[in-house]
């Protein structure tokens, strides 16, 4: 979240988020899938797989950023 919302900046809640909406994505994502074969559109049910592999990649990321920031003040109140 920007200082100018919060009135602090808190990066580890701000990876938090990303990772929380990443991983709800990937979990809906998993029915467009379904929805897309069930159409017969492999190549869109292609694409969701493709997004799906993204968000998945980007919440392991915030997971290991989150890590790395535990126990740390660099990211915001939340980790100290």
């Amino acid at each position: 979240m920007a200082t100018g919302e919060t009135g602090f900046e808190d990066v580890f809640y701000d990876l938090v988020s990303v990772q929380y909406h990443s991983l709800k994505a990937g979990h809906d994502y998993g029915q467009y899938v379904r929805d897309a074969e069930n159409a017969g559109l492999q190549d869109v049910a292609s694409f969701f797989r493709e997004v799906m592999e993204q968000d998945s990649a980007r919440a392991k990321r915030c997971h290991e950023f989150l890590g790395r920031l535990q126990g740390t003040d660099q990211g915001g109140p939340a980790t100290q």
